[in-house]
């Protein structure tokens, strides 16, 4: 009988990201709930990265080992997983919603005769029975997905759902090294493509401060700063915003730029299309400032300020500065 739950740990050129510890989380959350414990997986060459995720409180970590691992390729990473699955039966298998997952998760579970219940937001157990939940319609309706079927079951987990910082910490877990076997491998990889540099990476900070149509202009935007600067925080923006050229793309939020989950998100003059609020409505704590009373922001909003933003936030700013002394 299936037991327990198989998380996988990415890596990139040898460094973890924030979305393969709150993998984690949401892997440690469920197997509270099911009294199951969570086995982690990491893919590489040997067991050198398997030490960092070993410090997290799982049962165990599996070093799936193979010179062909050293670098992402679907069809190693297949047949690796394959391996991994098959040998620890287990009756979940938790996975990020990174590119990469999304490349080859759709390729392993079809080997299971299964498909994969992706970008989820939440997983609720009750007994023996799981409901995931995803946003479709660009997060218009949460859908409640059960699998009735035979396990393995495939689920990821989208960015921000879970906390990088609630996966607990262990006492070290038992490193298991596995080799495994890597058939033909079609794929040469190439160098990974770089990015145009950004000034900030959105997806890392604490603190953001977003701008929308209601800055009314470029030169406006040093209010803005001023405030994200006394939170010790970084400015944001909507897309028509950016599409003006005011901000750079990179500062874009919503479902054409970056989704992001920090611990205070203010918004400044954003009215809460559902574009936007994709991008960022799994904040820990959203502040929205607009004159409209009736702005959709204010719907998923913590606090809400129903003013004109000129005089909202030359005060807001001058309190912060006061209280931080």
């Amino acid at each position: 009988m299936s037991n327990g739950i198989l998380v996988f740990a990415e890596h990139r050129a040898g460094a973890f990201n924030k979305t393969s510890f709150e993998a984690i989380a949401a892997a440690q959350q469920l197997g509270t709930s099911l009294q199951q414990p969570v086995t982690a997986v990491v893919l590489f060459t040997d067991d050198s990265l398997a030490r960092e995720v070993a410090a997290y409180n799982v049962a165990k970590v599996i070093s799936a080992e193979n010179p062909s691992l050293a670098e992402y390729t679907p069809d190693a990473y297949t047949d690796a997983m394959e391996q991994v699955v098959r040998a620890t039966d287990p009756q979940y298998v938790i996975m990020p919603h990174t590119y990469l997952v999304r490349d080859y998760a759709p390729k392993l579970s079809a080997r299971f005769g299964k498909g994969v219940i992706s970008d989820c937001i939440r997983a609720n157990a009750s007994g023996d029975r799981v409901t995931f939940s995803r946003r479709i319609f660009l997060g218009k309706i949460d859908a409640d997905v059960v699998s009735d079927g035979e396990p393995p079951v495939f689920a990821t987990f989208q960015s921000g759902a879970y906390r990088a910082e609630q996966a607990e910490k262990g006492s070290g877990a038992q490193i298991e090294s596995m080799p495994v076997e890597v058939g033909e491998v079609r794929m040469q990889p190439e160098p990974a493509f770089q990015e145009v540099k950004q000034a900030v990476d959105l997806t890392k900070t604490d603190v953001i401060v977003a701008i929308g149509r209601g800055i009314k202009s470029q030169e406006n935007i040093a209010l803005a700063q001023g405030l994200a600067d006394a939170l010790g925080g970084d400015l944001a923006a909507s897309r028509p915003i950016c599409d003006a050229g005011w901000l750079p793309i990179d500062r874009q939020i919503g479902s054409s730029g970056q989704t992001v989950a920090p611990k205070l998100y203010v918004a400044l003059g954003i009215s809460g299309a559902i574009q936007h609020l994709v991008g960022m409505k799994n904040a820990g704590t959203i502040v929205a400032v607009n004159k409209d009373p009736e702005a959709p922001i204010f719907d998923i909003a913590d606090y809400g300020i129903v003013g004109d933003l000129f005089e909202v936030v030359p005060v807001l700013t001058e309190e912060i500065k006061r209280l931080k002394g």
